[in-house]
């Protein structure tokens, strides 16, 4: 058979496959499970089931082992994944630079972020930008862990500064950002003023539980001086919003994010203690992975934020 030959045949083979197909096998493959892959599709794990069935069918080989509690690759499953994943790749990423060509930036958007960072740049920054690029449709999916963006198919996420790996690409959002600590005027009636952190301890605080179980604990610092307090209080929660409904109920000490207890400040509902010991840090950032691609529609949104940083 000479290569014109071969390239045919290849090509006989490949146009039996649906792509279909082949993105249900690479998409159960890679997240471990039907239902793991329908969790980051539009596909329910049924659909994706009877897609791989057809694709096995269409190849007389067994890609995976099912059991009712594990889903494996075969040896030839493995072989045909470390082959056709590349593949899908450069496919996707070829699409990507077809998009170079509109001079319109259009198609969606993928943000991770957490609440409290989505609340904060939606109004003055996405909403702007999508009135300023109609055709840019923008999804957020906000959740408190950290995920890895590229794995779950996100175009680019949002969160402090701080917490972003260094393998990312940057692009500051906003101001500074400040933790402080705040409490109601009727339980402040009577305490001595608070001189240092560490009397937190012997106080009622609203407790912050973090997505890896942890309790969060209050970070100060003051002329250098660092101090890190475990406090303690019987109210224990996992959401910023109602900790400042708490606090501004008077049940104890809260520590959150100025930008969040502004207001209520303003409006005389909670009163800042430890001043001195709460400086600023650097804020918000979205950051995206460094060799990856970016659609025009990234590319305007970027240059978006770096303009009005």
């Amino acid at each position: 058979m000479d290569t014109n030959e071969q390239h045919a045949e290849v090509f006989r083979t490949a146009s039996a496959l649906s792509p279909a197909e082949l993105t249900a096998f690479v998409a159960v493959a890679q997240f471990g499970g039907f239902r793991a892959a329908a969790r980051r599709s539009n596909l329910s794990p049924s659909a994706l089931s009877h897609s791989v069935a057809n694709l096995e069918t269409r190849l007389n080989v067994q890609l995976f082992h099912r059991s009712t509690r594990n889903v494996s690759l075969t040896d030839a499953g493995q072989r045909f994944f470390a082959r056709l994943g590349p593949a899908l790749d450069e496919i996707a990423k070829a699409t990507e630079e077809l998009g170079d060509f509109n001079t319109t930036p259009s198609g969606k958007i993928r943000i991770n972020a957490d609440a409290t960072a989505a609340e904060q740049v939606l109004r003055p920054l996405l909403l702007k930008f999508m009135a300023a690029f109609p055709d840019v449709h923008v999804e957020i999916v906000s959740e408190r862990r950290l995920v890895d963006i590229a794995e779950h198919g996100f175009d680019c996420g949002i969160r402090s500064s701080e917490i972003v790996s260094e393998d990312m690409i940057a692009v500051p959002i906003g101001a500074m950002q400040q933790h402080v600590v705040v409490a109601a005027p009727s339980y402040l009636d009577g305490l001595p003023a608070l001189r240092s952190p560490a009397v937190l301890s012997e106080h009622r605080c609203i407790q912050l539980r973090m997505p890896n179980g942890r309790l969060y604990r209050w970070e100060f610092e003051h002329r250098g001086e660092a101090i890190v307090v475990e406090t303690k209080g019987g109210l224990v929660l996992d959401n910023s919003r109602l900790i400042l409904a708490a606090a501004m109920d008077g049940y104890g000490f809260g520590y959150l994010t100025r930008w969040m207890v502004g207001p209520a400040i303003d409006a005389g509902l909670l009163v800042q203690v430890l001043q001195e010991w709460t400086p600023p840090y650097p804020g918000l950032c979205l950051y995206y992975p460094r060799h990856r691609h970016l659609s025009a529609s990234m590319r305007a949104f970027v240059a978006y934020l770096r303009d009005q940083a």
